[in-house]
């Protein structure tokens, strides 16, 4: 199922100067899972792009977040060039689905806990996203996220994972990627 809301757009400008017209469209997807038809087809078909293309370019990039609604961003220029900027499902989201459940309730949080890995893994589908300045940063901001919802991390409480991590215990596993 795809939601979403059409927004017209204009870079400010002359024409005469090349000012490149953009409209924008802001839809809610299921990951992986948009199709050409409403609202989606509707609002980028008057905008003469490639329809496919842009559903095509859409299921790629989402398809890591299949079963969640994912936010997503299309600017067309008058040329009928796109661009498609995707958001991430929030962190709570992603964690439910790394557990494997729909609802984390006060009755089935207790005997929840997630590995550091999934922990991980959340922090670097969200990390573009955070203030935070380096990977173990915005895992502790994730496990902050795991402690107000009640789950553990590997049978523990969140704060002494962030205590771990803090003594260094997890170096190895959150050092940064070189690019």
């Amino acid at each position: 199922m795809v939601e979403g809301r059409r927004e017209d757009l204009s870079e400010s400008g002359d024409k005469e100067r090349g000012a490149v017209e953009m409209k924008e469209v802001e839809v809610l997807v299921e990951g992986g899972k948009a199709t050409p038809g409403p609202p989606l087809g509707p609002a980028l078909g008057p905008l003469g792009v490639n329809v496919k293309a842009v559903v095509e370019e859409i299921n790629r990039l989402t398809k890591d977040y299949e079963g969640m609604q994912v936010p997503v961003k299309v600017k067309v220029t008058a040329e009928g060039k796109f661009e498609i900027s995707v958001g991430t499902p929030p962190t709570s989201v992603l964690l439910k689905k790394e557990l494997g459940v729909e609802k984390v309730t006060p009755e089935n949080a207790p005997n929840l806990s997630i590995s550091l890995e999934s922990v991980v893994k959340v922090a670097r589908m969200k990390r573009r996203q955070m203030l935070a300045s380096s990977l173990k940063k915005a895992v502790k901001e994730v496990l902050g996220t795991c402690k107000s919802m009640g789950i553990r991390v590997d049978g523990k409480d969140p704060r002494e994972v962030q205590r771990e991590i803090d003594d260094g215990k997890y170096d190895n596993m959150l050092r940064e990627e070189e690019s």
